[in-house]
């Protein structure tokens, strides 16, 4: 399954400034530090250069990924029509019948990293959600089964602007 090319104007930010760093500052820093160790001779054994001689091919990876990736992306801003209804960027308060309590908001599949309360848009959960409002009842289907989720409660960010 491919990856879904949207991302909220937060997620594209947060992507284009993790590219920035990493081409403005990570980069020249790491560059730096190999021609530094490369200049103390053998190179074979030298700890410091293959250090970051991996490190900048990481980078480098990276930078390709983002570049490729912040090129197909498309971001998705709230529209007011979306109130009262789970779409893309929205934050969701759901709860089970065990009184299981989750809070979260659905965004693209690059944005999840580094965080507990998003989930992406390709998450069974969220597609069971997508169009549901307050108190309807969401079937998610999970490896031990069909679980059975109400809505509490449906929010979005303010749209900056």
């Amino acid at each position: 399954m491919s990856k879904t090319e949207l991302v909220t104007r937060e997620g594209y930010e947060a992507l284009q400034q993790e590219l920035n760093h990493l081409w403005r500052e990570k980069r020249p820093d790491t560059t730096a530090k190999v021609a530094w160790a490369a200049s103390l001779g053998d190179r074979s054994e030298n700890a410091d250069y293959k250090y970051n001689k991996q490190l900048l091919r990481e980078i480098d990876r990276r930078i390709r990924y983002l570049r490729k990736r912040l090129e197909v992306i498309k971001v998705v801003d709230y529209a007011p029509q979306q109130e009262g209804r789970v779409f893309f960027g929205a934050w969701v308060a759901i709860e089970n019948s065990e009184g299981e309590q989750l809070t979260f908001r659905i965004v693209g599949p690059d944005e999840i990293y580094g965080r507990n309360d998003y989930i992406s848009i390709d998450a069974p959960m969220a597609r069971a959600l997508i169009k549901k409002q307050i108190d309807d009842e969401v079937q998610v289907p999970t490896p031990t089964g069909i679980k059975e989720w109400w809505i509490n409660k449906i929010w979005y960010p303010q749209a900056k602007g």
